[in-house]
């Protein structure tokens, strides 16, 4: 797993390309990493709909809860599917439009800054080891070629939307996964 730092692709990532995204600010460096969750429908997994979102392809008659949120324009950098699949919409240079209004440390506009990764899951159901162990990877990987992102610029989107977002939710296990990333350091 390695970043192309011209492209901003990850290696071994399905590439399923976004036109949701805009230019960073200038001067802004990516410093912060924004974990969240996504299940569509909501508590179902696997299928096409979360792409279909993130590509501006979903269709409003498919279930009742995609007439609701069919025309919104949004996207992440990354997903991890439960079963360990990373798909990547956005390239890592580039603004996803994932976190919406949210403030990190006194910043506002955390879309300005930060990498949004998703896990395919939701608040109150257990996320899948690969998701963690692949979480991990992609952390230590994004600290390596971003070096402004230190050890604690990861948190939830509940943290920088306090009120507004509850994911990535009581089920994810924050103390797992940096149990893993020191884990893997030392491999």
């Amino acid at each position: 797993m390695k970043i192309n730092n011209k492209s901003g692709l990850l290696s071994n990532a399905t590439q399923i390309s976004s036109d949701n995204f805009d230019d960073r600010p200038d001067g802004q460096n990516i410093n912060l990493i924004v974990v969240h969750n996504i299940s569509l429908p909501p508590d179902e997994y696997g299928g096409p709909y979360i792409s279909q979102l993130f590509t501006n392809q979903l269709k409003k008659d498919e279930h009742p809860y995609f007439a609701d949120i069919y025309q919104l324009k949004v996207s992440s950098h990354l997903l991890i599917r439960r079963d360990g699949e990373i798909i990547q919409y956005v390239p890592f240079h580039k603004r996803a439009w994932h976190a919406g209004a949210s403030a990190y440390s006194g910043r506002q506009c955390c879309n300005d800054f930060s990498i949004g990764i998703e896990l395919e899951g939701s608040d109150n159901i257990p996320y899948e080891t690969i998701q963690y162990e692949k979480l991990a990877k992609l952390i230590l990987e994004l600290r390596q070629n971003y070096p402004d992102i230190d050890k604690n610029a990861i948190t939830g989107h509940s943290d920088i939307a306090p009120g507004r977002k509850t994911d990535p939710g009581p089920a994810f296990n924050w103390g797992h996964l940096q149990q893993l990333i020191t884990q893997q350091q030392t491999d």
